[in-house]
This record gives C-alpha cells, sequence and structure tokens, in this order.
C-alpha cells in the first residue's frame, strides 16, 4: 500500500489578512508558521518518506524545504507546476470581503457549489482544469512506487489540495466540499493500491499535533 501525505503550506500574510493568494500571487510565512511546521515533522518523524512532490509558489516551497529539515530526511525533491494553487484570475490579491461584493456569483459557487462555478468572467482556473493537470503528478508518483509500499509527500495550496484529494477519492467535483476545507499545515493522508482509482482516505485535515488555538482564517 502506497501511503500519501498531501501538506498544506504554512499560514501567510495574506492568509491572515483574508486575501486569495491563487497560482500567481503569494506572501511570506508568518514567523510562528515556522514552529507550526516543525510541530507538522513531529508528528510525522519515523516516517520514511521516498519522493517529495511541491509546487513552485514560494509559499509551498518554504513550507517544504522547512519540513524536510525537520523531519532530518534526505528526500528526493520534484518541484512541480502541477502543484500549483488554483489559478483565480481577478480575485487574486483580494481581500474575500472585496470578491464577495465585486463577483458574488463566482465566490459562492467555488466555496460553496463547485458544480456551479464559472470562472469566466474573472479568466480563471475550472475545476476539471485543475484537476487535469494534478492528478498525473499523483497518479504517475504511485506507479512509480515498484515496492507499493512508499510513503510520498505532497506540499502544495489549500483550494487545491481539496480539489485534487476528492477527486482521488472519487468525489463528483459538486460534492467536492462536503468534508470542509484544509488548514494551514494540515496534512490528510490516502492509501493507494496502485495507481487506479478511487484510493482510500486514511485521515482528512489533521491538526491534532498543532498546539496553537485555530482561527477562521487558517481554512480555506
Amino acid at each position: 500500500m502506497t501511503r500519501l501525505y498531501f501538506v498544506r503550506h504554512g499560514k501567510t500574510t495574506w492568509n491572515l489578512e483574508g486575501r486569495y493568494q491563487g497560482a500567481n500571487g503569494d506572501s511570506p510565512l508568518l514567523p510562528e508558521s515556522y514552529a507550526q511546521i516543525a510541530q507538522l515533522a513531529g508528528a510525522l518523524r519515523g516516517i520514511p518518506f521516498a519522493h517529495a512532490y511541491v509546487s513552485p509558489l514560494p509559499r509551498a516551497r518554504n513550507t517544504a524545504t522547512a519540513l524536510i529539515e525537520a523531519l532530518g530526511q534526505r528526500i528526493p525533491t520534484t518541484v512541480t507546476a502541477g502543484m500549483r494553487e488554483f489559478n483565480l484570475g481577478k480575485m487574486e490579491g483580494m481581500r474575500f470581503a472585496d470578491v464577495a461584493k465585486r463577483y458574488p456569483k463566482e465566490l459562492h459557487a467555488f466555496r460553496e457549489a463547485p458544480g456551479e462555478y464559472d470562472p469566466t468572467a474573472i479568466h480563471g482556473e475550472t475545476f476539471p482544469q485543475l484537476i487535469a493537470r494534478m492528478q498525473p503528478v499523483v497518479l504517475d508518483a504511485v506507479a512509480q512506487d515498484t515496492t507499493g509500499q512508499a510513503n510520498l509527500l505532497f506540499v502544495s495550496h489549500g483550494a487545491a489540495l481539496v480539489a485534487l484529494i476528492q477527486s482521488l477519492l472519487g468525489t463528483p467535483i459538486a460534492a467536492m466540499r462536503k468534508d470542509g476545507g484544509l488548514t494551514n499545515t494540515s496534512v490528510t493522508i490516502l492509501a493507494a493500491h496502485g495507481p487506479q482509482l478511487p484510493f482510500e482516505l486514511i485521515r482528512w485535515n489533521d491538526t491534532h499535533f498543532l498546539t496553537r488555538r485555530l482561527e477562521p482564517t487558517d481554512t480555506i
């Protein structure tokens, strides 16, 4: 059984401010995020990772670098555009409250009704487009596990990971928000018996190792 560990990046300045970062925006990790990444490493310590697949956006790359260092392992790492966050077009850099005023239909569908999401007006990426670029990264990684027992690490972004993980579980797009969002520095674990879908959910949005009190801005 191949185990897949999906980590959302640490909390950033824009997360705290309630801004969409998306595929092209970015902001620094908060200083306290590095302590939380170390806490995640403590929860994962003892698990030997065969490979890491990381989004090229700095907030994810810095999370992965800090996590791997804290794990004390030499983990082969692939930085891949397939793991980028949703392209949110005109919403990127905007505060959630401003998006709600300017693009209420798109925001509601993106957050609450993915089956109705049409990003044409904001020049964004659709759920099928996102899944089409993310799934191959995971399926190829699982296919390369000739032992069938590897632990694989994926470091990416909240909205993208929700869609990716639910697609790997066979969830229809319309139901992709059924389990809620993912918290900064959380880990979600799946099991795969080869690259055939659906995979099996072991743990969703695990944050038990974080010592701080969670806030609404931690989860998307």
